[in-house]
């Protein structure tokens, strides 16, 4: 239903560093890149961010990105981690989700909850 998403940014250059490291592990990269805008996805651009350009005070986003296996939503977890990265939650299953949702959640440099989930059983 949603062909793309983007997110107003703080300061882009952090919120790029943390985009490329968690992403990476959940199979999304960098595609286009157009200095203060920046595009990622599997096979074209789906989440973007950019510079913050309203007024105002920004409120808290959650985004959650598929990972095809649980390995995955670990390895998210740990790049995030080593960036320094807010945990909100440590990866598990969630069976108030459903049986077999493997979640982790953590906070991005703007303050958004930011989760990698596998859907997959383990």
């Amino acid at each position: 239903m949603i062909d793309h998403v983007s997110i107003q940014c703080n300061d882009v250059a952090a919120s790029a560093a943390f985009y490329d490291a968690v992403l990476a592990p959940v199979g999304g990269k960098r595609i286009l890149d157009f200095g203060e805008v920046i595009g990622y996805g599997v096979d074209r651009p789906t989440f973007w961010i950019g510079p913050t350009t309203t007024g105002g005070q920004a409120k808290e986003v959650h985004l959650a990105f598929v990972a095809p296996a649980r390995d995955a939503v670990l390895a998210f977890f740990a790049a995030a981690v080593a960036l320094g990265s807010e945990v909100l939650h440590e990866p598990r299953v969630w069976p108030e989700y459903h049986v077999t949702y493997f979640g982790a959640f953590v906070r991005d440099p703007d303050g958004n909850n930011v989760e990698a989930v596998c859907h997959a059983p383990g």
